[in-house]
């Protein structure tokens, strides 16, 4: 092993405001330290990884699920009640996309970034 990983950073047209989402949506703390980066450091303690935002100047939002401008990555959150948790991430301004199977729902975040919940105990 080489490293180990410390971040994972996604391009975005405002760091601020999307790390805000993300802190709705999985917690931990935004720290914003310039206005084209800003971090989502994890609540609990231990090794990172954290979320991190930088700002692209014409950014172009993924097209999912085409591939024409391509998703880049998503992320996973798992959580207890799909429709609980579709409910707490269309109120904190994510867009349902309405695609899915019964142990998975795919949304896009306010950047376009797709991102799935999903119940893994399904």
């Amino acid at each position: 092993m080489i490293g180990t990983l410390d971040g994972i950073v996604l391009d975005c047209p405002d760091p601020g405001a999307l790390a805000r989402f993300y802190a709705d949506l999985i917690g931990g703390e935004v720290r914003e330290s310039e206005d084209d980066w800003a971090e989502l450091v994890p609540d609990v303690p231990g090794p990172r990884p954290l979320l991190a935002f930088q700002q692209v100047d014409d950014y172009r939002a993924p097209e999912w699920p085409g591939q024409r401008v391509p998703q880049q990555l998503h992320l996973d959150v798992k959580v207890d009640d799909l429709d609980a948790g579709e409910a707490a991430v269309l109120a904190i301004g994510a867009t349902a996309t309405g695609e899915g199977e019964d142990s998975f729902r795919v949304y896009l975040d306010p950047a376009g970034h797709p991102f799935c919940l999903v119940d893994p105990g399904y």
